[in-house]
């Protein structure tokens, strides 16, 4: 089964990150993604893009709302995915325990969610 890997971490903690931190923080995600790659169960995975540049749209009256940037004050932030093709909840547990979500310390979590399959037409 595949499972998306929500990854949360704070912006402010990501910009207040020594250049040493960011290395370590950068490493600590590409043996993630060499390992997933060597057993054969990655299937994509890549940052996102500061919140500031988020668009968010919503319906209003059957027309479109937009909204720049972060809609919601929130500790945490979403800054990337993975997708992993696992054989369970516990196997993806193992891996979202070594994907890293803090810097400096700071708080941050990985969020395991099971892709849900969509049936041919």
């Amino acid at each position: 089964m595949r499972y998306m890997f929500l990854v949360y971490s704070s912006e402010a903690d990501m910009a207040a990150a020594s250049p040493e931190d960011m290395l370590k923080l950068r490493a600590g995600h590409w043996a993630v993604l060499d390992e997933t790659r060597k057993k054969g169960v990655f299937r994509a995975g890549e940052p996102l893009r500061p919140i500031a540049t988020a668009t968010t749209v919503r319906m209003r009256d059957g027309k479109p709302l937009i909204l720049d940037g972060l809609f919601a004050e929130t500790k945490e932030q979403l800054a990337g995915y993975y997708i992993l093709d696992c054989a369970n909840l516990d196997e993806a547990i193992e891996w979202a325990a070594k994907i890293p979500a803090a810097c400096q310390g700071g708080e941050g979590c990985i969020e395991i969610r099971p892709i849900a399959e969509i049936p041919p037409r």
